[in-house]
């Protein structure tokens, strides 16, 4: 079982810039549905195809890196509801002022091995269109 402090400390990682130590706490094998309809969505089956399609994708565009504060945290048995916001800042200046809730299940091991992500697919796809370069 999972607490809202473990939770909190390991989300804590994807607003610092250590992303590295949030995703060493992914499974390999994860489930990772991104809602909507923007260019990032989709269901990924692995935590090196959500990375590329997602993170990796979005850094590029973003001055500071994806950097996501926590703003609340549900958690009961092995789930956690973590809503956050984004703290970044797109290459032509504008702030990606996104609000994200990622449902989350963990194994026994304290794995993330399932996320749905839920956010703002219009927000996405603007900045992905005003910032990426063919």
């Amino acid at each position: 079982m999972i607490s809202k402090n473990e939770i909190r400390e390991l989300f804590r990682n994807l607003e610092t810039g250590h992303g590295e130590t949030f995703f060493s706490r992914v499974s390999d094998d994860v489930d990772w549905t991104v809602m909507g309809t923007h260019p990032l969505a989709g269901k990924y089956h692995s935590k090196a195809d959500f990375q590329q399609a997602t993170f990796a994708r979005l850094n590029k565009i973003m001055k500071e890196g994806m950097l996501l504060q926590v703003v609340d945290i549900f958690v009961e048995g092995n789930s956690a509801i973590v809503e956050m916001r984004s703290l970044s800042t797109a290459n032509n200046g504008k702030p990606f002022d996104n609000e994200y809730c990622w449902v989350c299940t963990f194994d026994e091991n304290g794995m993330i091995t399932r996320v749905r992500a839920y956010l703002d697919s219009a927000l996405v796809a603007s900045v992905i269109s005003e910032n990426e370069t063919a």
